[in-house]
């Protein structure tokens, strides 16, 4: 058994786990990385990349169809499932090589490409190499959850996984789970010419504004997406071609392909936690600073609970270098993380909600408003549809909520008052290039002093009396 000392033993290369490799070796650690399955993790090879992938294919079949308004004569387009799938297979090869493990290797990190597990509180076994470090780093991800429904497990279904490398195309694709993932790929596959029904055991979207969030889902229900909510499975039945779901309320639904989106379970299985003293129930018990029971280990990402995003992922492995190459202290935060579903419209979130900012600011909450319709460049696009919401306590902004044409865009900079704890009059003062969609954000600044500039009659004393005196 061959035995390594390092500085930084890193279990898992996806997105967190590569983040703290690069950092770490780049500032002088010395680094192993270990890693079973594929480079990338599931950002790259499962998630983020092929879903948003599938989603330009399917915008562009969509966009075939919609041209009528602009002049253009929309046209049925012939679609090859197959080739679309091509497509997310290139898109993934493409990006690969920055993950790789030869990238890695040249930045003079250790690649070990084993299953590790925990053999001491201060030692890591993968494969045959031992590994003992000052610091380890828990970085396993997570996996689709797949829910025991009576059925399902006689007839083969697809999770996120498995479906980007399907190439027959779905005549029917029933999707189990109405959350960021099942919308996503539920509207992909429609306008790739699959008959889609979501079938949500609660609400659609349940997790973000609900206003904003029935844009998106009525936008789905025109293009042909069947959405039922309230809806929770109860029984699977048939086979691949011909299934049947049955919810627990009789509803009946039936299609050819299954794919099921409810969640997701950390991946902490087999790594000797109990061995390590590092506690845990669905996922890692981490303190503010992401270090676990054990002192010398640290969990961040989908494995440590919380949000799941490739983005904390890697904001968790900022907090940690920190701590571990320099000693100083660092805690992650998480009322500054945006996320988006990126259906069309994409919905984004920062910080509360209005229900959220309600519940927890009473009567100290300004919430305001800028719809999309009102913005020149939305106007000249025909993409009118959305809107955005800021919620402000005491001039500063504790949760934005948009529905709209590129709203992940548009939420970064709200990420960004927020990280700063900027106030409202910061987004005011920026100048926006016009006309742009970006505008909307310093219109809704706008919308919240509007009604302190124009509506206050101190103001327009002021400024009456001002101009008596000027020459």
């Amino acid at each position: 058994m061959k035995t390594i000392k390092t500085d930084v033993c890193i279990i898992g290369a996806g997105s967190g786990g590569l983040s703290v490799a690069a950092g770490a070796v780049q500032m002088g650690a010395r680094v192993v990385l270990i890693e079973a399955h594929k480079m990338g993790g599931d950002c790259l090879n499962y998630g983020c990349v092929p879903s948003k992938a599938l989603i330009a294919a399917g915008k562009h079949a969509y966009e075939m169809t919609t041209g009528a308004p602009f002049g253009v004569a929309p046209v049925e387009p012939k679609i090859d499932f197959a080739a679309a799938k091509d497509h997310v297979a290139d898109v993934i090869r493409t990006i690969a090589p920055v993950d790789s493990q030869e990238r890695f290797e040249s930045l003079g990190v250790k690649v070990i490409r084993a299953h590790a597990h925990f053999v001491a509180p201060n030692k890591v076994q993968a494969g045959e190499v031992t590994i003992s470090a000052r610091r380890f780093v828990i970085a396993t991800g997570s996996s689709p959850f797949v829910p025991p429904i009576p059925g399902l497990e006689n007839i083969p279904y697809e999770t996120n996984e498995t479906i980007f490398e399907m190439r027959e195309q779905p005549e029917h694709l029933l999707v189990i789970g109405g959350g960021p993932i099942g919308i996503e790929l539920a509207q992909a596959h429609c306008r790739l010419g699959s008959k889609v029904t979501v079938i949500e055991g609660l609400k659609a979207l349940g997790k973000d504004d609900p206003e904003c969030a029935e844009v998106v889902l009525n936008r789905l229900r025109a293009e042909g997406v069947q959405i039922a909510e309230g809806a929770m499975a109860r029984e699977i039945r048939g086979k691949v071609g011909a299934i049947e779901i049955e919810t627990t309320d009789g509803r009946i639904f039936n299609g050819s392909h299954i794919l099921i989106a409810v969640g997701r379970k950390a991946n902490i299985d087999d790594l000797g936690l109990d061995v390590a003293a590092v506690e845990h129930d669905r996922a890692i018990k981490v303190d503010a600073g992401l270090r676990t029971s054990n002192r010398k280990v640290y969990a961040i990402g989908d494995v440590a609970g919380g949000l799941q995003f490739t983005h904390v992922a890697g904001y968790h492995a900022g907090v940690i270098i920190r701590s571990m190459l320099f000693g100083l202290p660092a805690k992650a935060r998480t009322d500054h993380i945006p996320w988006v579903t990126y259906a069309d419209p994409e919905l984004a979130q920062v910080g509360m909600t209005q229900q959220q900012a309600t519940e927890a600011h009473g009567d100290r909450l300004e919430v305001v408003r800028f719809p999309y319709s009102e913005n020149d460049r939305a106007i000249a696009g025909r993409q009118t549809e959305g809107m955005i919401k800021v919620m402000i306590v005491k001039g500063r902004p504790v949760g934005v909520s948009i529905v709209g044409a590129a709203a992940g865009e548009l939420v970064g900079i709200w990420a960004l008052a927020m990280a700063n704890k900027l106030k409202m009059s910061a987004i005011a003062s920026m100048v926006a290039p016009y006309p742009t969609l970006g505008e909307i954000n310093k219109r809704a600044a706008g919308a919240y002093f509007s009604p302190r500039l124009f509506d206050s009659a101190s103001v327009k004393r002021v400024v009456r009396l001002v101009q008596k005196f000027l020459r």
